[in-house]
């Protein structure tokens, strides 16, 4: 299981000049917050939460597959991952918040602009933890009712539509955590949420090497999850080389809505009037 304490405690021991740790500060900040994986929630919790497992369906020997999803949920954009995405005609699905919406307009404008490559979907308005019961989620403050999980899901939908990208069919909320009956309304709303099955960078902690390495070592049917909002970050760096070593060896990408995905936890079973 991923130590995020641990991480922050050893960058925090690294020495840098006066700006680049301010910046640090800042984006350290912004990655707890964003942080999307596997760690466990705060302690002391009576509610249980389910972290959802996703994959899509394999292509077998010949044609191995992968989903990659990023994760934007505020900060700016990794050109490294990006331009990665674009040179090499590599399709990938994007969850974005309303906040990053508002902050990276040119970003947007350029994925928009490959419509075969960048599947656009919905990882809520203020990005909120989607629980529906009061509790603290990495620090996060939770919805804390079915509510405000309501706010949070149709507020991103209508954000992304806004920005002029087709309507989301995927809902992921911040930490990827969840309860039964959050799941269950997230589903009543007319979204499947998306989980994963392979943490490519840590919450964007991960040195270079680390990124590029779980990256890389995704099989036939994974869903890969990463950030594509900390450009500053080493682990940029190593998604896009992981990526690119996939490719060489073979894999094919495709997004979540053109692939058969499968869920746990009653993420993406067919729901009545669907």
């Amino acid at each position: 299981m991923f130590n995020l304490r641990g991480r922050l405690r050893r960058i925090s021991r690294v020495r840098l000049p006066t700006w680049a740790a301010s910046a640090a500060f800042a984006a350290g900040a912004v990655l707890a917050l964003c942080f999307a994986g596997a760690g466990i929630a705060d302690a002391g919790q009576s509610h249980r939460l389910v972290e959802p497992k996703l994959h899509i369906a394999t292509g077998g020997v010949a044609h191995p597959q992968v989903a990659l999803t990023f994760d934007a949920c505020s900060g700016a954009t990794d050109p490294r991952i990006l331009s990665a995405l674009i040179d090499n005609r590599i399709p990938a699905t994007i969850f974005v918040t309303e906040r990053w919406l508002k902050r990276n307009k040119p970003a947007l404008e350029t994925m928009l602009s490959h419509p075969d490559l960048f599947e656009i979907e919905n990882h809520g308005a203020k990005h909120i933890p989607a629980v529906d019961v009061s509790m603290s989620v990495f620090g996060l403050a939770a919805a804390g009712s079915t509510e405000a999980v309501d706010r949070e899901v149709d507020g991103g939908a209508e954000a992304v539509q806004n920005a002029g990208a087709p309507a989301p069919h995927w809902f992921r909320g911040a930490t990827a955590k969840y309860t039964s009956t959050s799941i269950a309304e997230i589903r009543r709303l007319g979204f499947r949420v998306a989980g994963y099955s392979v943490n490519g960078d840590e919450g964007a902690l991960a040195s270079e090497k680390a990124a590029r390495s779980y990256v890389a070592r995704a099989k036939d049917g994974d869903v890969v999850i990463a950030h594509i909002n900390q450009p500053g970050r080493a682990a940029g760096a190593g998604v896009a080389a992981g990526i690119l070593s996939l490719k060489d060896k073979g894999y094919r990408f495709v997004r979540l809505d053109d692939a058969e995905a499968t869920g746990t936890d009653g993420t993406t079973r067919q729901q009545p009037g669907f």
